[in-house]
């Protein structure tokens, strides 16, 4: 949860709804307009594939983000599967169009990223097109910084190994 943003963790039969939705389609009823769109498709996908194969993977799976002003989904976040034995996650996000613009990507990056580092997550890892200027930005903003440039992707990653996980007031 952030100042605007609910982080809502999917389960198995949220993601299937979310997978098998198209341009069209009859919408559920927290969905904004244009949600989902191929990016959370494909997310939803990849999550399914996660939890058949390996099992859910518990906290470090999918989420819908969603406005608390209204309640309505408005694009995804979320881990590719859990930590690696090194303490290593991946991690992707994806807006609606109409809902860019507005610093609610870089609200919900930072919130998962805080998630990942107050469980002992070491370091976490995101790219992006290198077109993609805005997640760039969004990256950048939520304290991930650049590591590597290919031909397709600008490749960012934040690490904790050196710095102690912030404890929960008391």
């Amino acid at each position: 949860m952030t100042t605007r943003l609910a982080l809502h963790p999917l389960n198995a039969a949220e993601a299937a709804a979310i997978a098998a939705s198209g341009p069209g389609g009859p919408p559920a009823a927290h969905w904004a307009p244009g949600y989902p769109d191929d990016g959370d498709r494909r997310a939803a996908g990849r999550f399914l594939r996660t939890c058949a194969n390996v099992g859910d993977p518990g906290p470090f799976g999918a989420f819908e983000i969603r406005r608390r002003t209204d309640g309505l989904a408005i694009g995804g976040a979320g881990f590719h599967g859990a930590p690696d034995s090194e303490g290593r996650l991946t991690i992707g996000y994806g807006l609606i169009a109409s809902a860019r613009g507005v610093g609610y990507a870089a609200e919900a990056l930072g919130a998962l990223l805080s998630f990942a580092r107050s469980r002992g997550v070491s370091s976490v890892k995101g790219d992006a097109d290198l077109d993609n200027v805005a997640s760039h930005r969004v990256m950048t903003s939520a304290g991930m910084r650049l590591v590597a440039v290919d031909d397709r992707l600008r490749h960012y990653r934040v690490d904790w190994r050196d710095t102690p996980s912030p404890r929960p007031s008391e």
